[in-house]
């Protein structure tokens, strides 16, 4: 659980400093179907960490 925290708390604080433009502008570049995989791979992210709040 520790060795998940340490991966995706780096990721989340990247996420954040990214401004909508650039991020967008990234999605686009790298195409739709890549675009929609990493939407939903957030999305199911904040779905495990919801669960695993309301669980305690």
């Amino acid at each position: 659980m520790q060795t998940l925290l340490k991966k995706i708390i780096p990721l989340v604080l990247i996420s954040f400093f990214f401004t909508s433009c650039s991020v967008v502008e990234g999605i686009f570049k790298a195409g739709m179907g890549v675009g929609i995989f990493i939407v939903i791979a957030v999305i199911a992210v904040i779905v495990w960490i919801i669960s695993r709040i309301t669980k305690k």
